[in-house]
């Protein structure tokens, strides 16, 4: 065998092969390996080439059908219910002024830049290397800004900093607190026996009242709900309190309270012709009624919410033993969470509050803000504390800061849930989001000389102005706004007062990493969440401006929409209620809605047709958008990398918001 031969056996005495290479013909062998090989290689270039072209079509074909979509909205978008409000206002002109200032800056930093000249800063001076006037005008500029204005923005962004910290810490140590609790196992606990069930006189007197105003989609399930809560018939009493305008709505109602008051239940109707106060009023003329003061306690239900048959029974047994108990909270639970994008990510915030932020200062300092429903009072606390004003939009901080300072402690269950609705569309949730951070700062103004004056200990006192009110209320919307919003995009611009990226990547995920633990199955929205919550701060900020100022938009009261979302088992729960109650009230039934079947004929001949719903376009955040955008370009030219992706982000996040492109879409 010569020396460089190969051979190659197979133990199988069938299918032999030998291969024998010879030096002779190495050469050619090689070549021909070689040739194929090159031209395997050209086939997999060619087949990658084809796979990336082919990607481009596609990204031009979804980049347009976006534009078109784009293009649809802005035709179709309804405008002109804010047309003059945002003219008005005072943040939507200097969001306006700040864009052109910047498209200016930007085309004069694109001619730099294409100059070679540095965009950044000088060390010197020099009148000799001056290129011409613009070029002397230009380092004029960058000399002027270096001195004069990158001070006072790196003294203002160092403030927002420094706040941003403070907060972060006050999130920081509640989730410590959380995690205490957990590992703990800390719960509320009952004291004293149990409720004799055979007893009835054993019970409490519970009075139910369920606030509502034109909600038609969910009164029926909130009705139905509410009447079947386990507790002794001789021993509660249900308000329906219905502040509707709708005339038709308001017999549908009446009709509904009537056909469970024939089944047993001790349900009444209360309707107000004299609508003045929104929630509160209506709360507060409800508990003037005589008879209100044979019951202990008034548990509150708002329209769309659907609490468990055994509600009270979780709830009411808490102020056993407990006299200075004057408020038991449950927590909320959301039927429409998955719904789309904005549902989700409202629950994460929700998540965070009801399971770290109400638990924690429950344990800890036994006071909350209460959430407005799903809550019993004790009414022996809210007579003391004054009762229900309408000085506000938070009716419902205002009695608990009050009652907070009567004295009074707060108990917070989380593992009671009460399944209710989380707004679908971007304008109601903005809408409950404006009205929620206005109040607490009207509220701030009316209250603070009750807080100094009360005789609650100088911690409480502390906590309720520096954290519950001040750190939370006012100051997280002013730093997020100011600083992720002005200060960055300003930065790109005079980048002598850069912000360090801990400041704009690090701490901002960490803190969302935080927030998004209560909803671990969340985690896939992290950044998107991120995005929102710095998108939602122009509405808060907003919002907190014309609270803390007295300005007009401070006292809207808007009913968040509702769409009648049921639960799997609230539907269960509804179908067997009907089957066991059919044959008795089955002729009943039908004549009243045969007859309410015509009524609503009639209404519709006589009412104008309203106009079909539209999704809208929103100035404010569109105008941040580009203003973001600009910055990011200007970014890109200084290859500044976190800082550009940041803002390029974040400008596409206010562009989505903007366009109303997030929540509910009409078609």
């Amino acid at each position: 065998m010569a020396p460089s031969s190969v051979v190659v056996t197979i133990d199988k005495s069938s299918n032999i092969s030998l291969v024998e290479v010879n030096d002779s013909d190495t050469s050619v062998f090689l070549e021909k390996q070689k040739t194929a090989s090159t031209k395997q290689f050209s086939w997999t270039l060619l087949l990658k080439a084809h796979r990336i072209l082919s990607f481009f079509p596609w990204i031009a074909m979804g980049f347009s059908k976006t534009l078109v979509s784009v293009k649809k909205r802005i035709a179709l978008a309804d405008t002109g219910r804010d047309e003059v409000q945002y003219k008005e206002r005072l943040i939507y002109k200097f969001i306006r002024v700040f864009l052109a200032i910047s498209i200016i800056a930007l085309f004069i930093e694109f001619i730099a830049y294409y100059q070679k000249w540095d965009l950044n800063f000088i060390h010197e001076f020099n009148p000799t290397e001056v290129m011409g006037l613009f070029h002397w005008s230009y380092m004029s500029w960058i000399s002027f800004r270096a001195e004069y204005i990158a001070p006072s923005i790196m003294m203002l962004s160092q403030f927002c900093v420094v706040l941003f910290m403070i907060q972060s810490l006050d999130r920081f140590i509640l989730g410590i607190g959380c995690f205490w609790i957990k590992f703990k196992n800390i719960k509320p606990t009952i004291d004293g026996e149990a409720y004799d069930i055979e007893d009835a006189s054993s019970f409490p007197m519970v009075l139910v009242q369920i606030p509502m105003c034109n909600e038609r989609e969910v009164y029926q399930q909130s009705i139905a709900s509410a009447c079947q809560l386990d507790w002794p018939k001789d021993r509660i009493l249900i308000q329906v309190l219905d502040d509707s305008s709708d005339e038709l709505l308001q017999i549908l109602i009446r009709n509904e309270v009537n056909l469970w008051s024939e089944k047993g239940v001790n349900i009444i109707y209360r309707h107000r012709f004299i609508r003045t106060g929104y929630k509160a009023g209506n709360l507060h003329s409800a508990m003037s009624c005589d008879y209100v003061k044979n019951y202990e306690f008034v548990a509150i239900l708002d329209a769309d919410f659907q609490p468990n048959p055994d509600f009270l029974q979780l709830t009411v047994p808490h102020f056993q033993g407990k006299p200075d108990v004057g408020l038991v909270q449950a927590r909320w639970s959301f039927v429409n969470k998955d719904e789309n994008l904005l549902t989700r990510l409202q629950n994460i915030n929700l998540c965070f509050h009801f399971e770290v932020e109400q638990q924690v200062n429950s344990h800890f300092l036994s006071f909350f803000g209460f959430n407005g429903t799903a809550g019993v009072w004790r009414i022996k606390a809210l007579e003391e504390s004054g009762g229900w004003l309408e000085r506000t939009t938070v009716e419902d901080m205002d009695i608990a800061v009050r009652a907070h300072l009567n004295g009074w402690k707060f108990i917070y269950l989380n593992d009671v849930k009460v399944l209710c609705e989380l707004p679908e569309s971007y304008e109601a949730y903005k809408k409950q989001q404006h009205r929620w951070h206005s109040g607490p700062m009207q509220l701030f103004r009316l209250c603070l000389p009750a807080i100094l004056k009360s005789k609650i200990s100088k911690w409480k006192k502390a906590n309720l102005i520096f954290l519950f009110f001040l750190l939370r209320k006012l100051i997280l919307p002013f730093y997020s706004f100011t600083l992720f919003c002005v200060i960055l995009p300003l930065t790109m611009f005079i980048p002598e007062a850069e912000l360090p990226i801990w400041v704009i990547c690090y701490v901002p995920v960490t803190m969302s990493i935080l927030n998004i633990l209560p909803a671990p199955k969340a985690f896939p929205f992290l950044m998107p969440y991120l995005l929102f919550e710095n998108t939602m701060s122009v509405t808060k900020f907003n919002a907190m401006v014309s609270g803390l100022f007295q300005l007009g938009s401070a006292y809207e009261w808007v009913v968040t929409k509702k769409t009648g979302r049921s639960s799997e088992s609230d539907l269960l729960a509804f179908a067997e209620r009907e089957s066991k109650s059919f044959n008795e009230d089955k002729i009943q039934r039908r004549l009243s809605e045969s007859g309410l079947e015509m009524l609503g004929k009639l209404k519709e001949q006589e009412a104008p047709v309203e106009p079909k719903k539209k999704n809208r376009i929103y100035r404010k955040e569109l105008a941040l958008a580009f203003l973001l955008l600009t910055a990011a370009t200007r970014s890109l030219l200084s290859a500044h990398g976190i800082h550009f992706y940041f803002l390029l982000f974040q400008g596409l996040s206010f562009l989505v918001v903007g366009l109303d492109l997030i929540g509910e879409q009409v078609a």
